[in-house]
């Protein structure tokens, strides 16, 4: 929450799983959060979560996300869903212009930069994990896809 930028009013989590770290921010502030996963039990658990913890500002989605249409967030979050290189597009296309990617990586984040960097660019701030002591979060903004390297 801390890393969130001032003014962010929605949040997309992207590959929500058990609701880590979309359903957590949810519960700690006032953002409308969208919740995006496709496995469908883990989506039924996600409703239920909000419903009982009164999470008002909720919205699941039970799709994939490349089949969802844009949802021009603020901030995009996710943990453990892809390598920056694929995450970065599935992102790209659900912010809005200027909007902020928080990414939770492990001790492969620095290779996942490079990679990602040959087929995107943008600006990164690293913070040290919480949870983990090879865990990172990655703060993206200023990001531009591109179609050819």
């Amino acid at each position: 929450v801390p890393l969130l930028p001032a003014g962010t009013l929605t949040l997309a989590d992207l590959g929500s799983g058990a609701g880590f770290p979309g359903l957590v921010i949810a519960l700690l502030t006032d953002l409308h959060v969208h919740l995006v996963e496709s496995d469908q039990r883990k989506a039924a658990f996600l409703r239920e979560v909000s419903r009982v913890t009164k999470a008002a500002h909720v919205t699941v989605h039970a799709t994939r996300l490349l089949d969802l249409a844009p949802l021009s967030a603020d901030v995009v979050t996710s943990r453990a869903l892809a390598p920056l290189p694929t995450l970065i597009p599935w992102a790209a296309r659900h912010l809005k212009p200027g909007g902020t990617a928080l990414f939770l990586k492990g001790a492969d984040a620095e290779k996942e930069v490079a990679n990602a960097r040959k087929r995107c660019s943008f600006s990164l701030a690293v913070f040290p994990s919480h949870t983990s002591p090879d865990g990172q979060i990655l703060r993206l903004t200023d990001i531009e896809t591109r179609t050819s390297p």
